[in-house]
This record gives structure tokens, C-alpha cells and sequence, in this order.
């Protein structure tokens, strides 16, 4: 006999897999749903009565499905039919949440709830009477504090108690509705594995994803002529009782928004909305004319601390993986390696892959992990929310906030996160221009040109976040610029409806955002650059050292670009460098410095001091370090970043957009820049 399988469903923000890891613990592995790029995971436990596989399907806040992840968890519980559905739910707004676990009773009687934060509605005053909401739902209802596994032992109980066998809660919809439900109802054979009732429902309010998608599994079974012809004469029955088809789907939507309501009344009493202290926070957080400052005052705060974080485990990192390479010298010289060879993995592959790691983790080491903070604490969906007009404006969603907070992270991770938006063409717009917010890869440029040009040194590092947190703010700008001109062109629409729960503030699990920062962004992120900057790091090397006409190929490729790269304010160094730079922003500035100093290999870079000496006898002025600091800002994303939006996109073209279109702004900025510096005499 096979493991009973349990379905996790819940509003994103819920505990749910809190729930699942206390469930599991390490007996669990991830994936991606078949056809789809969402990821999900499974896990395994017992009871003392059976077996279960428990399966984590996306947060979601209704079956009525606008995403792929809506989708995906509307799909599992209509068609592959676990033995049961644990619907999660926050205790500190049960309300909202009840909307899913209706829906869910729609489908299954196999239902447990589960309401969590049991321990954050206590505190806020909140009283919850569990039994008269299983009495009024007919389901099991138990509530837990997931961070505690003893809370999930009544939890496991009532999971062995399915099926419980009672009558559950069904919604009652307005008359004329019941009565087109019952036209459409009459059509739908008996045996359908669906139900028959959330099957009629779903067709009369129009929901194509799950018309196509019951179709296709249910076709032979269905007479899709016979259906078609009851959903018309459902919709000419309403339409005479004065019910537009177009109505429908809000009436249904109202009328459980409504029983939701009836569910809780008396039986959640107390604080039922947002806490008081939440609401004063909110008031500063969300205000019109306090939103944007703050915003702006965290942001210099989090470059700050990776600013003056990361320098010095930066430079531990850099003397370490550098004195390793004296070893693998020494090894390469003992098996007698020809001298070309030698030079090409030590000099080559090993130093530029040396300077990713060094230059890469210890700020991302620090950034990931706040970013996380910001995340779990619950100041990342107000971040959301404020920029939500700004993004309406620009025809396109507010959610693109979230995945442009990504970006500063990885613009890689940025474009994979903009699964979270439902439009195809909202989708689209931020993963186009997720590339102009920078990532933590031109950072290091960043700071570095920063604090030497503009900081006076690194011991400023306050001046320097503020500079950076200008910078950023010209990325975000730039991000808007580009969105809106998409928007009005190769993408052409309206901005959709964007609904965003902001949930409660909450004290961050310190150790777990650690972990998860480490292994789940920071690793995986410096593991995808690492595999492109060996390579690289190959192609750069031979570039410095094969000679053709008494000078090298690097030197013939500035030579060649130098008369353009003038009109923006560069030089023909600097814009190959950025070229040869594409698998991994990190590498930029040693290329200019070995172009400089007519090296066959990365420099070791010295003090702040030294590498503004030498650039300084080079040419550079603040007017070119302003040039920079532009194109850095806004060029062709790195190749990690354009192999993740050809993944996303599964589009050359769109592909191509993305690399250009950054790389044209840069341009034109550039450009403009340099004019208004030569003519102003800013050097």
C-alpha cells in the first residue's frame, strides 16, 4: 500500500513552509512541476498510523487562477486528487485567508485547517474559537505555532482522522446564480473526476485557464458540444434575470468574500486587523510624503553595512586565493607543464576566477542576508506597494518592485523572479529591464570609482552609500524610463490590477534567513559566476598575450574602439574592457588596469590609493570616472544574466532586446554626459 498523499495549500506569507519543514524535517527534496519553471518540493513523514508524502504547493491566494502558480495548486487538488488538503492559514488575519479553504471545500471534503500563528494573534489580542469554525466549516480546524513542532501534533492527529466523513461548509451563491450552476451541472456526467458543481462554477465565470486545462484531461469523457451549449444557455438565463455574463466571476467572488465573513464573525474576536503598533509603522512606511525618504534612508543603510562589511573579508578572501596560487604554480611546475600552459590556467583561469569569488562573496555574503531581513520581517511588500503608482504609470505591474530588489542581488535571480507576475507582457517588461538596477557584481566598480573620485577614500564609507544610493536611484529611474518606452512600443498595453497582502511585521529567524541567504542565493548566485569566469578568464588571458603586428589583441581591440569610446567619455581601454568583461561585471576594472600597465595577466590590485595613482596617469578625470559609472549602470547584462532571460523567455529575439536595449541608454547617456562635462569644464 502506497504512502498517503497530503496536499500544503496556503496564502503566501502564512507559515506554510515553516509547516512543511517542522512536517518533513530533512526528509524532503525539490523540483519543478511538469511543463512549468515553478519549483516545488515533497517531503515524507509518519504518524503512529500511516505514512504520508506531504507536497508543498505554491502559496496561492485563490484557485481561480491568474499565475502559474495558481495554476499549478488549483490543478493538484482538482486532478491529481490527494487523500487530503491542509490549507494553512495566518491566525493574525484568518478572514482574508478563509477565501482559500472555501474554495478548497468546493472541490474536496478531505480538508484539515490549519491556522498558524497562533502565538502572533495571542500577542496582538486576537482570540480565535477554533471549535465554532470547524463546527460552522465541518472540517477539522487546529491551530498551531509551526515554529514549535509540539504545536503540530494535533495537526498530524486530525491529518489521520481523514477522511472525516461530516457534512462540510458549501457556499450558497445568489438564486440566479444556483440556477445557471444547475443548467451546466445537468451536462457533466456523473463519473467526471472533477467536481461536477467547481467544474460548472468555473465555466460560468469564465475561467479559460481551467476551461482548456479540464478539456484536455477530461475531453473523452466530456461532450464538449453538449457543455458549450449549456454554458450559453446558463449566460442567456442570467443575462434575462438582469446578470451580465461579464458579472459573474465578481459576484461569485463577492458571495465568498461575504461567507468568509460569516465564518469569523463572533467566532474571531479582538484585534482582527493589522496591529496598532503595525499600523503606526505603516503610517510612515506607506505616507505620501514619508514613503520615499525612508525607502531611500534603508537603502543607504544596507550599502553602508556592505560597504564597510565587506572590505575587509574581502581582502582576507583575496590574500588567501591568491596565496593558493603560488601552490598550483608549484604543482603545474612539478608535472613539468609546458610554460603557455602553465600561465594559462594559473595567470588565466585561476586568477580570474580567484577575483569573482574574492571580489563577489563577502558583499553578497552580507547584502543577500538583508535583503532577507527585509523580506521576512515584512517591509519588502510595503517597498512593493509604494512603488505600485510609479510602475501603474509606466504600464506595467507593481510587483516589478520586487523583482527590481532582486536585481541589486543578482540581476539573474531578478529576471528568474518575475515568474511571480501573472501578465505575459507585464512579465516581460521586468525581465527586459531588470539589467538597469545594478547587481552585486558592479558594485565593487562602483564603490571602488566612488570612493576614489568622489569619497575621498573607503574610510568614507558613509559618503560613498550616499553617492551609491544615488547612483541606484538613477538605475531605478532608468528602469521606469525603459519599462514606459517598451510599454509603448514593443509591448504595448495597460497595466493590470495588482492585489498585494501586506502582511504583519514580524521578528526575522535570524539563523534561518542565514542559511537560506548562503546556500539558496549567495552560493548558488557565486557558483553560476564562478562557471562563467573560468572561461572568461581563459578567452582574457589570450587576448593579453598573443601578438599579432608587434601588439596584442586586447591592445588592437582598444586601438579600434578608441575613437567612439571618446565620444562617450571613455577610452578604447575601458570599452574593451567592458566587453571582455560580459561574462562577469566583477573582472571590468583588473582589464583596465592590465591594459594600462601592458601586463599579460590581471594585476594584483593594491591599496585605493595605488589604483587611483593609476588611473590618474592614464587619463582618467571625474568627468571620465562619471562616464564609468554610467555604462556600468546601464550596458548589456552579463552572460549568466541573458542565458537566464533566454531561459524565461524562451525568445532570441526578447533575448536580444535585453542586451540591447541597456546598452543603447548607456550609450546615449554617456554620450550626452561627456558633451555636458566638456562644455561645463567638470573634470
Amino acid at each position: 500500500m502506497g504512502e498517503t498523499v497530503i496536499a500544503l495549500a496556503g496564502n503566501p506569507n502564512v507559515g506554510k513552509s515553516t509547516v512543511f519543514n517542522g512536517l518533513t524535517g530533512m526528509k524532503q527534496h525539490t523540483g519543478n512541476w511538469a511543463g512549468k519553471t515553478v519549483a516545488n518540493a515533497s517531503g515524507h513523514f509518519k504518524s503512529g498510523k500511516r505514512s504520508y508524502t506531504l507536497v508543498d504547493i505554491p502559496g496561492t491566494y485563490s484557485l481561480t487562477a491568474h499565475s502559474p502558480e495558481e495554476e499549478i495548486a488549483r490543478n493538484f487538488i482538482c486532478f491529481d486528487k490527494p487523500d487530503g488538503v491542509v490549507v494553512v492559514c495566518d491566525a493574525t488575519c484568518l478572514e482574508r485567508n478563509m477565501n482559500l479553504v472555501l474554495q478548497t471545500l468546493e472541490i474536496t471534503e478531505n480538508v484539515v485547517v490549519c491556522i498558524n500563528l497562533m502565538d502572533e494573534a495571542k500577542k496582538k489580542g486576537i482570540d480565535i474559537n477554533l471549535a465554532l469554525i470547524s463546527e460552522r466549516l465541518g472540517v477539522p480546524v487546529v491551530g498551531t505555532h509551526a515554529r514549535k513542532k509540539k504545536s503540530l501534533a494535533a495537526l498530524v492527529d486530525a491529518i489521520d482522522g481523514l477522511p472525516h466523513g461530516k457534512e462540510v461548509c458549501r457556499t450558497d451563491y445568489p438564486r440566479e446564480i444556483e440556477e445557471a450552476v444547475k443548467i451546466i451541472e445537468k451536462k457533466i456526467p456523473e463519473d467526471c473526476e472533477v467536481s461536477r458543481r467547481w467544474l460548472a462554477l468555473r465555466l460560468l465565470d469564465g475561467d479559460l485557464s481551467f476551461k482548456s486545462e479540464i478539456f484536455e484531461r477530461e475531453g473523452k469523457a466530456l461532450n464538449h458540444l453538449q457543455i458549450r451549449r449549456a454554458v450559453s444557455e446558463a449566460k442567456m438565463y442570467l443575462d434575462k434575470s438582469g446578470i451580465p455574463a461579464e458579472n459573474v466571476g465578481k459576484i461569485i467572488a463577492s458571495r465568498l468574500v461575504e461567507k468568509a465573513h460569516e465564518i469569523c464573525d463572533g467566532a474571531v474576536t479582538g484585534e482582527t486587523g493589522y496591529y496598532k503598533t503595525d499600523r503606526r509603522i505603516d503610517k510612515i512606511m506607506t505616507g505620501r510624503i514619508t514613503a520615499f525618504p525612508v525607502m531611500l534612508l534603508m537603502l543607504a543603510a544596507i550599502f553602508w553595512l556592505t560597504v564597510k562589511g565587506a572590505n575587509y573579508p574581502s581582502q582576507l578572501l583575496s590574500d588567501f586565493l591568491f596565496g593558493l596560487q603560488d601552490d598550483l604554480s608549484g604543482i603545474l611546475t612539478k608535472l613539468n607543464a609546458p610554460s603557455w600552459l602553465h600561465d594559462c590556467i594559473v595567470f588565466g583561469v585561476y586568477r580570474v576566477l580567484a577575483w569573482v569569488i574574492s571580489v563577489m562573496l563577502p558583499p553578497m555574503a552580507i547584502f543577500f542576508p538583508l535583503f532577507t531581513l527585509l523580506e521576512d520581517s515584512g517591509f519588502l511588500p510595503r517597498i512593493a506597494y509604494n512603488l505600485d503608482r510609479p510602475f501603474s504609470l509606466c504600464n506595467a505591474c507593481g510587483k516589478q518592485a520586487l523583482t527590481m530588489c532582486m536585481g541589486f542581488g543578482c540581476n539573474a535571480v531578478g529576471v528568474t523572479g518575475c515568474r511571480i507576475i501573472d501578465s505575459p507582457r507585464e512579465r516581460l517588461l521586468a525581465v527586459l529591464t531588470n539589467s538597469l538596477v545594478p547587481c552585486n557584481g558592479k558594485f565593487p566598480t562602483l564603490i571602488l570609482l566612488i570612493s576614489i573620485f568622489f569619497a575621498g577614500s573607503l574610510f568614507s564609507s558613509l559618503t560613498s552609500a550616499l553617492i551609491l544610493t544615488a547612483v541606484i536611484v538613477m538605475g531605478v529611474l532608468a528602469t521606469f524610463f525603459a519599462t514606459k518606452l517598451l510599454s509603448e512600443t514593443l509591448l504595448k498595453g495597460k497595466s493590470s490590477s495588482f492585489i498585494l497582502e501586506l502582511p504583519p511585521y514580524r521578528r526575522p529567524q535570524l539563523a534561518k534567513t542565514l542559511v537560506r541567504s548562503v546556500f539558496d542565493r549567495t552560493l548558488f548566485v557565486l557558483g553560476r559566476a564562478a562557471a562563467v569566469a573560468a572561461p572568461a578568464g581563459l578567452v582574457i588571458w589570450l587576448a593579453a598575450n598573443i601578438t599579432v603586428g608587434g601588439a596584442t589583441l586586447l591592445q588592437h581591440c582598444s586601438d579600434f574602439l578608441d575613437p567612439f569610446a571618446k565620444l562617450m567619455g571613455l577610452d578604447g581601454v575601458i570599452l574593451t574592457a567592458f566587453i571582455l568583461g560580459f561574462p562577469a561585471n566583477e573582472i571590468v576594472l583588473p582589464i583596465i588596469l592590465m591594459a594600462y600597465g601592458a601586463m599579460g595577466t590581471l594585476p594584483d590590485l593594491g591599496s585605493t590609493a595605488e589604483i587611483g595613482t593609476a588611473l590618474a596617469a592614464n587619463g582618467w578625470t571625474k568627468a571620465t570616472a562619471v562616464c564609468v559609472i554610467l555604462f556600468s549602470l546601464m550596458h548589456f547584462p552579463c552572460s549568466t544574466t541573458l542565458i537566464t532571460v533566454k531561459k524565461e523567455t524562451g525568445s532570441l529575439k526578447y533575448t536580444l532586446v535585453a542586451a540591447i536595449l541597456p546598452t543603447l541608454m548607456g550609450i546615449i547617456a554617456c554620450v550626452i554626459a561627456a558633451e555636458v562635462m566638456r562644455v561645463t569644464g567638470f573634470c
